[in-house]
């Protein structure tokens, strides 16, 4: 018998057809060795997408069965285990800003240096969540132990929202009190800190035991001081909670009379999405080389108010302006949503959504690197799925519209 090592063509065909039922055993699925130990094929493993195009399956999922694998995996993840603090001695207390109803990224770090701090107590310390108006979402996972919502404040009241801090901080006694340093949050931080007669850390980004350190010199330098009972935080101060799920209880307090509001709120301006900076916008529609109806991008983009953004080869091919090019050679986004649309997901497309909190994927191409970094993801053609999400964006509308009359 001839000792020449043949290939079996039938094999190879079957290791290339992701459908086939012998698939994951030929094309590198984890094995038993000799000795019983689970052994893997360390060399890559090339996989094709419906375009026909070979693509490196870094991730070990194969084609849309990958896809099933992501959701499966998703749902399949074990609950985090509860943060209970019974009968607390003290409370850190934590002003949370809200964005459209939803907790900020800035005030998910705020509550994870608050964690750091309640667990460095030696008595059982619960952190206090301040918020002032509607959560449309839960933020059981965020860091907050105890809830207080605060109601019958609209708008933008600050001597209101110092008042209630002075009646909550008689009724608590919190042993910090912790503020995002950014907007309105650093505003009543330092309303505060008036209003109680002591001296705030600002500028905040960093702690170490009985020490802060914080930035000064219009950010160009570090100071170090001692820690202190009111501190105004920057962005990354600490990372977010992701170990626990906190209990989350609603704390009842009942607020004394409220001062006379002295600036009266109009309510927010109506801005034109088209002049938001991209790396200002909350919300963003992106459009790649899977896009042929502009027109059609246009119309989805102003309907549902999303600022307009591109990958790199659509602006080169003149379609978008150079302005709106996202990624590492054009702009890093940290929008709440990015929707992108016909985006295969290149790597310097991809370092520029690095700060983005959720990325929605439309694409034909189920193994593309967009659709794997996404945490939603709508296979087929782009104009169907953008007209059905425009027709359900206008029966929202009209009906708040109606609502209102």
């Amino acid at each position: 018998m001839s000792d020449v090592i043949r290939k079996d063509p039938r094999l190879a065909w079957i290791a290339r057809n992701r459908l086939h039922p012998r698939h994951g055993e030929l094309s590198g699925q984890p094995s038993r060795g000799p000795t019983g130990l689970l052994r893997k094929n360390p060399r890559p493993q090339w996989q094709y997408g419906p375009s026909g195009l070979r693509r490196l399956d870094r991730l070990n999922m194969h084609g849309a069965a990958g896809v099933t694998t992501l959701v499966r995996k998703a749902s399949e993840q074990p609950q985090l285990p509860l943060h209970v603090v019974d009968n607390p001695q003290h409370y850190i207390a934590v002003w949370l800003p809200l964005s459209g109803g939803r907790l900020t990224g800035h005030g998910k770090d705020v509550l994870g240096l608050a964690q750091q701090l309640a667990a460095a107590q030696h008595q059982a310390t619960a952190v206090l969540g301040l918020v002032c108006g509607e959560l449309k979402e839960g933020i059981e996972e965020a860091g907050v132990d105890r809830l207080l919502q605060l109601h019958g404040v609209d708008g933008y009241q600050p001597e209101a929202w110092t008042e209630l801090c002075l009646q909550a901080d008689s009724e608590f006694q919190p042993l910090h009190w912790l503020f995002p340093d950014a907007g309105e949050s650093a505003e009543l931080g330092r309303r505060l800190a008036v209003a109680l007669g002591e001296r705030p850390a600002t500028g905040v980004w960093k702690w170490e035991g009985e020490q802060l350190i914080a930035r000064s010199g219009a950010g160009h330098q570090d100071i170090t001081r001692p820690l202190c009972r009111l501190l105004l935080l920057l962005e990354e101060c600490a990372m977010p909670c992701t170990e626990y799920r906190y209990q989350t209880l609603p704390v009842e307090f009942e607020a004394d009379a409220l001062p006379t509001a002295r600036v009266q709120d109009q309510g927010r301006v109506a801005v034109d999405p088209s002049d938001i900076p991209l790396a200002e916008a909350e919300f963003i529609l992106s459009a790649g080389n899977g896009v042929h109806d502009w027109e059609q991008f246009h119309q989805a983009a102003t309907l549902l108010g999303a600022a307009e953004g591109a990958s790199r080869v659509a602006v080169d091919d003149g379609f978008m302006p150079r302005s709106r090019q996202v990624g590492a050679t054009g702009t890093w986004v940290s929008a709440r949503v990015y929707i992108a649309v016909g985006i295969s997901g290149a790597v310097q497309h991809l370092q520029g959504l690095g700060k983005v909190e959720k990325v929605v994927a439309i694409n034909q191409d189920s193994d593309c690197d967009m659709v794997k970094r996404a945490n939603l993801s709508a296979i087929g053609d782009s104009r169907d799925i953008l007209a059905a999400l425009m027709e359900l964006a206008s029966a929202k509308s009209e009906q708040e519209i109606s609502d209102a009359a």
